[in-house]
């Protein structure tokens, strides 16, 4: 086959995979008043308040009636508008607005964890991790650079909380149009990140508290000095591969208690809602740069001492 016609068969794939997940993200809850005020929503009840200052280091998002956070842009009566669902590759403003019960754009939001708005960005084949923080206009309408390093179809969670609401995750589908290659992601539980060593312990357990610990290193010495970001010395993020189940996980303490240290290890309490494998996502701070550290774990898997004699060895 020449080039032109591999070329011609990738935008055949991408335009195949598009619709799809056009078609998945309009199943979940289309952007529409009728949804914002649940005329479509199975679903109603809203996701748990776990963003709450005391720092459990219990998941964060906590969903009812059995379905995981993110599955949904529309639900507990408040809808997922983005502006456009098309983005450009490289750097886009991405904009949105969160309509009410009432079909209106909400602008009434708590500040957790230092934003009053979350959005993770990634690729549905769990590539181009972004956690950013928009920006609210006067009108309700939320706006970010995004950065989009590939094309293919993203899913964007925003993670917030309304004023007198309860906290709630949203997601929806949208397409960075171009030829690009799923990517597959080996298991890892051992990761890398600009000279940083970072090491996830422990086992996630489908349906109970799981306890887990990321310890991070530096050339072969631990990291004592972890600075505080976003009122954490961590935050972990947790996708279920396949439909991209959403959770996030704030770690156990925080800065300045008197009794968390600042590293090398975070602890965490996960609570993934069913087998399977799961990306996880850990932002630290050091040096004043926030990096992004990335594992591929599955419930059935092996524990973290399986591969320690590697991490030991660098």
């Amino acid at each position: 086959m020449n080039t032109a016609a591999k070329l011609s068969a990738y935008g055949a794939v991408l335009a195949l995979v598009a619709g799809g997940a056009w078609a998945a993200g309009s199943a979940v809850g289309p952007f529409t008043a009728e949804a914002a005020r649940g005329g479509h929503d199975d679903t109603s009840g809203a996701e748990g308040t776990g963003h709450g200052d005391d720092h459990s280091g219990t998941v964060a998002e906590t969903a009812r009636n059995d379905q995981p956070a993110g599955l949904a842009s529309s639900r507990g009566g408040y809808t997922l508008a983005p502006t456009d669902t098309t983005l450009t590759t490289g750097t886009d403003s991405f904009s949105f607005r969160i309509l009410g019960p009432d079909g209106a754009a909400v602008t009434a939001f708590d500040v957790e964890h230092d934003k009053r708005m979350h959005l993770i960005a990634v690729r549905r084949d769990t590539s181009g991790f972004r956690h950013v923080h928009p920006e609210m206009a006067s009108d309700g309408t939320w706006t970010v650079p995004l950065d989009v390093p590939e094309a293919g179809s993203y899913r964007v969670f925003a993670d917030f909380k309304p004023t007198g609401g309860e906290a709630t995750t949203l997601g929806v589908d949208v397409n960075a149009p171009g030829v690009f290659e799923p990517r597959t992601h080996a298991p890892s539980r051992v990761t890398e990140v600009d000279g940083y060593q970072v090491r996830l312990d422990g086992e996630l357990v489908p349906g109970k508290a799981s306890p887990v610990k990321l310890t991070v290193s530096k050339d072969g010495a631990p990291v004592t000095d972890l600075q505080p970001y976003l009122a954490a010395y961590g935050h972990l993020v947790a996708l279920r591969e396949g439909d991209l189940a959403y959770l996030h996980v704030h770690p156990e303490g925080a800065p300045g208690d008197g009794k968390t240290p600042a590293g090398p290890e975070i602890a965490f309490v996960a609570e993934v809602p069913s087998a399977g494998g799961y990306r996880l996502f850990l932002d630290f701070q050091h040096d004043g740069v926030v990096r992004t550290a990335e594992f591929t774990v599955d419930t059935g898997g092996t524990g973290a001492h399986d591969e320690e004699e590697e991490y030991g060895h660098g």
